[in-house]
């Protein structure tokens, strides 16, 4: 398959992978199980908020015509009929000359149309009855919380594929969704080819690595929302790699396989989709790191050949498999958003091929400043600990300066951005 590699541009590459997206499915979850999921349908008021008028103070309830004569020198006595706290309904409506003692958050009773603070209230006891004066006039709809002006029954408050955040679930509390709507999590498997890989709690050996790729590759799924199977390591024999894949395809809906996909002796990935049959949409990306990124589909099924190297097997997953399950969990905002930021550091490198620099930001003087996370090599993990952003530098150039203007991808960034801009 050497001779097909011809490398196709990380937009098209994009879209190629984009076209064979799939929406998931859905389930219901009780809200206390809800947190960190994406929302399977918009969320809208089942009722209005506040449900009725209500008082924001301590205070007393009045109709403001009977102030119209109060001054300093001029107070109006009104005749307590009735006290309501929160949670109580009053039972009495007010008329001429009476006021409802209500604390904040009580209903306002019928009649009255405004609220006097306590705090400028005088009350008093005359013949055995509860009294208090004003020395002011009060408009109508003072100090009146209205039916529905924070929410309108059947407003839209959150749009499906939002993330659940504490913030998003005192509003599915408040409008009593105990069950709540959500998109299943998409399985993707993970497995790490390569027979120098060692487990991570192995001794290293001579011509040996630990196997980082794999555990990175699942953190990032995680933190995409996603569930991961991990079916261990294969080594470099075709018969053995090609029966865990097959029968891995068969329990996850996204398969993922990091290194093998060289034009190396022991590269065996290509074999393996030729085998299985699968349609090869491209194996070679004008990107740098992960130009060797492969990307298949076998039936409705994707698989993601990425690069042995971690930060392009990191840059990989990033570009082309988080979209698609965010896609998958419903989201409306599946790519990495873009900022424009300060370059911070030099970056003399020529660009033949886009390029996605391993960054961190920083707020300074009003400007963002995307700075070099560490070494810009394919294979230099290290960096990856302090990268918050992929800089994007576009192919054709020849090195950047402290203070040139670039965009940066932002990772870990739940907003996100509803369409893919073209690198």
């Amino acid at each position: 398959m050497a001779e097909m590699r011809k490398p196709i541009a990380v937009e098209d590459a994009i879209n190629h992978v984009w076209k064979h997206r799939i929406a998931g499915e859905t389930e219901h979850v009780s809200i206390n199980d809800c947190d960190n999921r994406r929302l399977a349908e918009d969320i809208v008021a089942k009722h209005p908020v506040p449900p009725f008028p209500k008082s924001p103070y301590d205070g007393f309830a009045l109709r403001s015509a009977d102030t119209a004569e109060a001054n300093r020198n001029n107070p109006v006595s009104f005749k307590v009929v009735e006290h309501i706290g929160a949670g109580q309904v009053p039972e009495k409506s007010l008329h001429k000359g009476e006021a409802t003692r209500i604390m904040t958050g009580a209903k306002i009773p019928d009649g009255a149309d405004c609220v006097a603070m306590f705090e400028i209230c005088q009350t008093y006891e005359k013949d055995n009855h509860s009294f208090m004066s004003i020395k002011r006039t009060m408009d109508s709809g003072q100090n009146i919380i209205g039916e529905g002006s924070e929410v309108a029954e059947g407003e839209k408050l959150i749009e499906k594929g939002t993330i659940i955040s504490p913030g998003v679930k005192a509003v599915l509390a408040t409008f009593g969704y105990s069950q709540v709507n959500v998109a299943r999590k998409p399985v993707v498997g993970v497995i790490a080819t390569g027979t120098e890989l060692l487990d991570v709690g192995e001794e290293l050996q001579p011509g040996k690595i630990r196997n980082s790729n794999a555990y990175m590759i699942a953190s990032q799924i995680i933190r995409a929302g996603a569930s991961y199977k991990y079916f261990g390591k294969l080594e470099d024999e075709f018969d053995a790699s090609y029966n865990m894949i097959n029968e891995a395809l068969e329990e996850v809906d996204i398969l993922i396989t990091t290194g093998g996909v060289s034009v190396g002796d022991f590269d065996l990935m290509p074999a393996i989709y030729e085998e299985l049959g699968a349609d090869v949409l491209f194996n070679k990306v004008a990107m740098r790191p992960g130009s060797v990124t492969t990307v298949a589909t076998n039936g409705q099924k994707i698989l993601y050949g990425l690069s042995g190297n971690p930060s392009a097997c990191y840059v990989g997953f990033e570009l082309f498999v988080r979209p698609v399950l965010q896609y998958y969990l419903h989201s409306e905002h599946a790519f990495l958003r873009r900022v424009k930021a300060t370059l911070a550091d030099d970056f003399p490198k020529p660009n033949p091929f886009t390029r996605f620099v391993r960054s961190y930001l920083t707020y300074e003087n009003g400007r963002l400043h995307a700075n070099l996370a560490g070494m810009d090599k394919s294979n230099v993990v290290t960096s990856l600990a302090h990268t918050t952003g992929l800089m994007v530098l576009p192919g054709g150039t020849r090195g950047f300066n402290a203070g040139d203007e670039v965009e940066v991808l932002l990772l870990d960034d739940q907003q996100g951005q509803r369409e893919f801009k073209a690198i």
